[in-house]
């Protein structure tokens, strides 16, 4: 890049952020060690001049998460990079340091147009969690292809939290047949119950229900491709007669009546303006008596945001994890009777471990199929969602209803 040089921003970093816990290597061949008593700590290599670009153009994570995203950043040990953001405190910086600090930058990044958003960003717009704005959301995290998530999931192609210590399960197969199964009993399914499965996914718990409890089941996703292999899954498994799949939003369900309704994964991304919304429209399809197991990542400290900048464009736009209060308040606001809570913390994070394994040692593949861009979000999010749940900053619920 024309007049680029890294001598004044290496300098700014330096003086201003003089304890550091990492390594700042630049395309220049120079770099900036982590400082003494820190240990070697992770590496950020800064490939070009456009990093420098992505960080003026939106300051703060989602630049540094544009350039990783495109490959102009790059680290060497993404699990070692996530201990530092979780655990180092930055210096407070005042308006001067930053403003020297973009002054640098402006000079790093030279005499060019500032770089183009990553492909696999995902810019929201329209009424948020509207439903034309939700299935461009889901889409955006889903329609990947099936392949693909076929390459860390497991065999029954169950996205979502396996149960791992209370099953004493030594695979992740086994982890999420015991999983699928709970979600059954908490349920007390039997034979020629109705049962609506929200947020179907690839069809695993709908298909578990009908093979193995009896139940007649109508799940629904807003994913064609995913509702594609549900279908075929369901033949292979000899119940194509007993499951129904569904393309659509669970605000077009009306006029049906369910004995059970599973709601995993679904109730983290309708936004605390629809989870009364939400949980009423569950309780509208449900006789007296009606059973409801809701499944579903909470936020465990009232004093952070919902979502982080680079999820909200890279991983689950729109996505907004509740307190188990607030999930909890929406369900007897809708005349649900709360049995029993469970809390699953441990369970995700084995199986998020699990997942970011699995999709490593597939890594060639996922990179033909997704793209170096989504792997880079996938390979960051799996490790960084572990962390959460490992830290204390999210944990996933289970709670039995029954509707009054």
């Amino acid at each position: 890049m024309p007049f680029a040089t890294t001598t004044p921003l290496r300098r700014e970093i330096a003086a201003r952020i003089p304890d550091r816990p990492f390594t700042v290597r630049f395309w220049d061949g120079t770099e900036l060690p982590a400082t003494a008593g820190n240990g070697d700590g992770p590496t950020f290599t800064v490939r070009s001049p456009r990093a420098a670009g992505h960080a003026l153009r939106a300051p703060g994570q989602l630049g540094l998460g544009r350039a990783y995203v495109s490959g102009e950043l790059e680290l060497d040990d993404i699990d070692a990079v996530i201990g530092v953001l979780d655990g180092w405190q930055p210096p407070s910086l005042d308006g001067a340091d930053k403003r020297a600090l973009a002054l640098a930058a402006v000079r790093a990044a030279g005499l060019t147009m500032p770089p183009p958003r990553p492909a696999a960003e995902l810019v929201p717009s329209g009424r948020r969690h509207s439903k034309e704005r939700d299935a461009r959301a889901v889409r955006h995290h889903y329609n990947v292809g099936n392949e693909f998530f076929a390459l860390f999931l497991d065999e029954s192609m169950t996205y979502s939290c396996a149960n791992w210590f209370r099953s004493g399960a030594k695979t992740l197969e086994e982890a999420q047949e015991a999983k699928l199964d709970m979600v059954a009993t908490k349920l007390a399914l039997k034979p020629g119950d109705r049962m609506l499965d929200v947020g179907a996914g690839w069809g695993s718990m709908s298909i578990r229900a009908a093979k193995n409890y009896g139940a007649e089941v109508v799940g629904i996703t807003l994913s064609e491709p995913q509702a594609e292999e549900a279908r075929r899954r369901a033949e292979a498994a000899g119940v194509g007669d007993k499951v129904e799949f569904r393309v659509m939003d669970y605000r077009d369900l009306r006029g049906e009546r369910f004995d059970a309704i599973s709601s995993i994964g679904m109730a983290e991304h309708v936004g605390s303006v629809q989870i009364d919304a939400y949980a009423q429209t569950l309780a509208d399809l449900l006789g007296p008596g009606g059973r409801l197991l809701n499944h579903a990542i909470g936020r465990l400290r009232h004093t952070d945001a919902e979502a982080g900048a680079f999820s909200e464009r890279y991983v689950f736009p729109d996505g907004a994890p509740l307190h188990l209060s607030r999930m909890l308040l929406a369900l007897e606001r809708a005349g649900f009777e709360v049995h029993h809570v469970e809390d699953f913390r441990p369970d995700y994070a084995e199986t998020l471990r699990h997942w970011a394994e699995r999709l490593d040692a597939n890594l060639e593949r996922a990179t033909q199929l997704a793209g170096p861009e989504r792997i880079r979000v996938w390979r960051l999010y799996l490790r960084a969602a572990r962390n959460g749940f490992e830290k204390g900053f999210i944990s996933i619920f289970q709670a039995r209803c029954s509707r009054s």
